[in-house]
């Protein structure tokens, strides 16, 4: 039975933001924010951590201040707060003086329930000590990775807010994070706060996530391809240099995508253009660097794809996790190669850190790297990385599914006597040649480069000439993964034997590798079904499509993101279930009494003049 507090917590939660029930481990964070403990909360993407600090706010009144590490993210988060009816403003330096004193003006009253402010903020002078004298109740910290010297986003301002706390007058702190492994937790706990905290630690498993990942073979036609079973879906691809993100946007441009590129490099009006259009708009790509990631608030993301393979599982699943917030079926691709692999590798060598912080960096993208060549459900691979122990996904099955699972999963197999020959190659033309110069020496090809090292007189010369070069080339990335092979050169990369290749070569180990398969590109039929994996048939699709022109239009109109006006899966809902009036609108998912007051009619009207 509910007590008192749970039931106004379900009638706010309803009344306000239109959500019949909590999600999975959200109301054992409210529930302990409640209760005045401080509360540290590790739940994925999409599990909605900020009903964790918006919801007490409303229960127990008072103001809490919500430290929140981009001015987008909390001018976003503001936005949809006040369409629904609660009293929010944000402190930074894009506000004008007008929404700075009136935020002020509701502060003095004792009006304003919740205030976002940066880290940065809260480090200038004065802010904090007015902050205490007006009473701040809670402190809510979102994305505390930042805090830790572990985590991939971390941000030196926010090792201040243990003082920030202090000097609120040691208020109850909230913190909340999608990304952290064991050891970040551990620092980010010692870093805010005194005493342990209510510790909620919720699964990392996204089920409405598909996990795919592919070797780079033409990585602009592999993108072509999972892009053409996404159209009118809004994603993201990841690329790993700014130049790269503005030709990939150029060409799908070109292709007719709305895409459009982001990096650190643009002009701070382009890049808040850019990333404008993406959030207000449907059917939109980003091509950016990780510069365009942290506290994007756009829950209806159907895809990400990684042009280039990440360096650690902490960014890529952090990355990942910006598809499918609505909890709608979202997909991800991931492509890689050995020159990845190098370039990470060199990355970590080059940086000015420590031992130990070198050691577990590299620890970290090695367990990438497994993962990428991984022959194993690559759900289980990621979700044990976070210490959870879970069986592989089912072909087919309604959970986080991946590509490796069902009846083309693929095997592994003895590849000892193959590896031999490539080490072989690799010892025999001097420990300083590429993938694609080993491959032509294997299959017996004669270039001017074999002619010019005099490579086609090595006993090696053609002794894997029944397989073809691209076989060879895999084979090469896989045994740089399993770390037989190194960089023989940062300047001018190609390959050496490590000690493990030794052991390999000489006889003295063994080593099984994944057979991959053959990827074979998407019929027109597979393009159809997978656009439509929401599950709607031919009339409620189109009228879902309605439904999205009519929010496209109103959200244009009052200059705000589409996806505050209504989100996809509210939409979805109104388009299967077609309310006749207010209280079966009332009824919906996401239709709170704010947002009915202001849009039921106009949706209802649109719903029963929709003839298809």
């Amino acid at each position: 039975m509910s007590s008192p507090r749970e039931s106004e917590a379900r009638a706010i939660l309803k009344s306000v933001f239109g959500y019949d029930d909590f999600r999975p481990g959200q109301w054992e964070v409210i529930e302990a924010a409640l209760a005045g403990r401080d509360v540290f909360a590790v739940m994925p993407t999409g599990s909605g951590k900020s009903m964790c600090y918006q919801l007490p706010a409303l229960v127990a009144g008072g103001l809490t201040l919500v430290v929140s590490p981009l001015i987008a993210l909390m001018r976003d988060q503001v936005g949809q707060l006040v369409r629904a009816g609660v009293s929010a403003a944000s402190l930074n330096s894009m506000n004008s003086e007008a929404e700075a004193a009136q935020a002020w003006d509701r502060l003095n009253s004792g009006e304003l329930r919740l205030l976002f402010v940066s880290p940065e903020r809260l480090a200038g002078e004065g802010l904090v000590a007015r902050l205490r004298r007006l009473g701040v109740t809670r402190l809510a910290i979102d994305e505390a990775h930042c805090v830790s010297q572990w985590g991939h986003d971390f941000r030196p301002e926010y090792r201040l807010l243990s003082k920030v706390r202090e000097a609120l007058g040691d208020v109850p702190v909230t913190a909340l994070t999608a990304t952290a492994d064991r050891q970040t937790q551990a620092d980010i706990a010692q870093q805010l706060f005194p005493q342990p905290p209510k510790l909620v630690i919720h699964s990392f498993d996204r089920p409405n996530l598909k996990l795919s990942f592919a070797p780079k073979e033409q990585p602009r036609r592999q993108i072509d391809d999972f892009l053409k079973v996404h159209r009118g879906g809004s994603g993201i691809v990841y690329c790993s240099s700014r130049g790269r993100t503005e030709r990939l946007a150029q060409g799908l441009s070109e292709k007719g995508w709305k895409a459009y590129p982001y990096h650190a490099g643009l002009e701070q009006t382009e890049r808040n253009r850019n990333q404008d259009i993406f959030l207000q708009e449907d059917g939109v790509v980003v091509c950016a660097t990780i510069a365009f990631g942290m506290g994007i608030n756009k829950p209806d993301v159907r895809f990400v794809v990684h042009a280039d393979m990440p360096g650690s599982i902490e960014g890529y699943y952090q990355e990942i996790g910006r598809a499918g917030r609505d909890g709608l079926p979202a997909d991800t691709l991931t492509l890689y190669g050995v020159d990845d692999m190098a370039l990470r590798r060199r990355q970590i060598d080059e940086k000015q850190i420590d031992d130990e912080r070198r050691r577990i960096e590299h620890k970290r993208l090695n367990a990438m790297i497994d993962l990428c060549e991984s022959a194993l459900c690559r759900r289980s691979a990621l979700l044990s990385y976070f210490g959870e122990q879970v069986p592989a996904c089912r072909h087919g099955e309604a959970q986080f599914r991946c590509d490796l699972c069902g009846p083309a999963a693929p095997e592994l197999s003895d590849a000892t006597l193959d590896a031999r020959k490539l080490l072989s190659a690799v010892i025999r033309s001097g420990q300083r040649y590429g993938a694609a110069h080993l491959a032509d020496i294997l299959t017996g090809t004669q270039t001017e480069a074999i002619r010019r090292q005099n490579h086609d007189g090595l006993k090696t010369f053609g002794v894997g000439n029944d397989k073809p070069k691209g076989a060879w080339m895999a084979l090469t990335r896989k045994l740089f993964a399993a770390g037989a092979l190194a960089e023989a050169s940062a300047e001018h990369g190609g390959f050496r034997l490590t000690e493990k290749g030794e052991d390999i070569l000489f006889g003295r180990e063994p080593i099984a590798l994944r057979v991959d398969q053959l990827a074979e590109r998407r019929s027109r039929r597979g393009q159809r079904e997978a656009a439509r994996a929401d599950g709607l048939d031919g009339d409620t699709a189109a009228l879902f499509e309605h439904l999205r022109q009519l929010r496209l239009s109103i959200a244009r109109e009052e200059g705000v993101a589409a996806y505050i006006i209504f989100t996809d899966r509210t939409l979805i809902a109104m388009a299967r279930e077609r309310p006749l009036g207010l209280e079966e609108m009332r009824a919906i998912e996401g239709v709170g009494e704010r947002k009915l007051a202001q849009y039921g009619e106009v949706f209802l009207d649109a719903i029963a003049t929709f003839s298809g």
